[in-house]
């Protein structure tokens, strides 16, 4: 039976986050991404909270483009800054490190985040 879509991602999610996890001092940046907008949340896995968080309506854009994500990363790493958060750990959520998803990082070490 073929794998779809889905299934592929999840697969490569479920490996990624067996290496990298978030702490109180070094936190994860997790990135959503979907055809018409772009999340982006900064979680703390040991206490199980949401830190931070922006999305593409956050920025005030209706459309999902390259530089929109950038913008999106930036606005996270604004709030991070804000909030004390200096250093993070990346985690694509099974999504390529291409496009949108590269941008939003991109954004976000342009914002101040270090990864």
């Amino acid at each position: 039976m073929a794998v779809t879509k889905l299934q592929r991602r999840a697969r490569i999610k479920k490996g990624i986050r067996r290496k990298i996890s978030g702490t109180g001092e070094i936190p994860r940046v997790s990135v959503f991404r979907s055809n018409k907008a772009i999340y982006g949340q900064i979680i703390d896995d040991l206490k199980g909270v949401t830190l931070v968080s922006a999305s593409l309506s956050e920025v005030g854009k209706d459309s999902l483009t390259v530089e929109t994500s950038k913008e999106v990363g930036k606005k996270l790493a604004e709030k991070a800054v804000a909030a004390g958060i200096n250093s993070v750990v990346f985690d694509r959520n099974g999504y390529p490190y291409h496009g949108r998803v590269k941008a939003f990082a991109e954004g976000a070490r342009e914002g101040g985040l270090k990864f």
